[in-house]
């Protein structure tokens, strides 16, 4: 049986077929680079192959992990004197693809019983990065679980220092790091989940002064980037480098916890260390 005449399709066509293709219908595993249909991530935005937990936006976190939040600080923004227009650019690009006004989303946060203060940083503002607004966020929000004697839960995602704000960047480090001085010697707790990545400042500072730090599935963490220590070393880094499972094997994270459990694993941390007033 002759088969029929195949005919190329015409550009035209090529391009309706194009447009009829969803948008990021598919992606590649930064971790394991295996490719995947998006919808195979699940709800939870994890690598189907792997376990590699997705970056997402602070507000999805929200969704996926709390029963409840209430944004505080919400209107903290750059400060008008960084008027540089690249750098406005940046801020208004990142501004209305996470309908943050920072990097970081405060509140108060209640799963099941346990009611905490929680920061959530986002990944898609600027890489999370640490701007002079993000610093005083992250700061009232201590100062405030502090005052009601909440534990706080900050989820860190970041690529460190935000270099446009220089100098008032760098001393947010110090700021928070005080702040989380304070909430410790009230007798609170504070839990840090490393997400992917956790560089620079961030790490440097309040990422990892936790009581308790968990971390994400093959989440980054480091200081410097792979690239800066092989040049100055002059040597090839391993694979798993900076991951948070090698990370864990030396002692700097207590628990790799999957993002499907982590709702779980806070409510029983929570409610293990939650503070009970003693009556004569």
């Amino acid at each position: 049986m002759l088969q029929p005449k195949f005919t190329p399709p015409t550009a035209t066509e090529l391009a309706q077929r194009k447009r009829a293709i969803p948008d990021r219908l598919v992606q590649s595993c930064p971790v394991c680079g295996r490719t995947f249909f998006r919808f195979q991530a699940g709800h939870y935005m994890t690598c189907p192959h792997c376990g590699y937990a997705l970056r997402i936006t602070a507000r999805k976190r929200v969704k996926l992990l709390f029963d409840d939040f209430q944004e505080t600080n919400k209107q903290l923004t750059v400060p008008a004197q960084y008027n540089d227009a690249a750098y406005q650019a940046k801020i208004a690009k990142a501004k209305k693809i996470t309908k943050l006004k920072e990097s970081v989303l405060t509140g108060q946060a209640r799963i099941g019983a346990q009611h905490f203060a929680a920061g959530i940083m986002d990944p898609y503002f600027i890489m999370g990065s640490l701007g002079s607004a993000t610093g005083e966020k992250i700061t009232r929000l201590f100062e405030a679980a502090t005052k009601d004697k909440l534990p706080v839960v900050l989820f860190t995602a970041s690529g460190g220092a935000r270099m446009q704000e220089g100098i008032a960047s760098l001393m947010q480090m110090a700021k928070v790091s005080q702040a989380v001085a304070a909430h410790d010697q009230a007798g609170l707790l504070y839990i840090t989940v490393l997400c992917d990545p956790t560089t620079g400042g961030v790490t440097a500072s309040f990422a990892m002064q936790g009581d308790i730090i968990l971390a994400e599935p093959h989440a980054l963490v480091g200081f410097a980037g792979r690239r800066v220590i092989e040049q100055t070393i002059h040597e090839k880094l391993p694979a798993d480098f900076q991951r948070a499972e090698t990370i864990q094997q030396h002692g700097f994270i207590d628990a790799i916890v999957p993002r499907d459990q982590q709702k779980q694993v806070l409510e029983r941390l929570l409610k293990w260390h939650a503070v009970t007033e003693v009556t004569a």
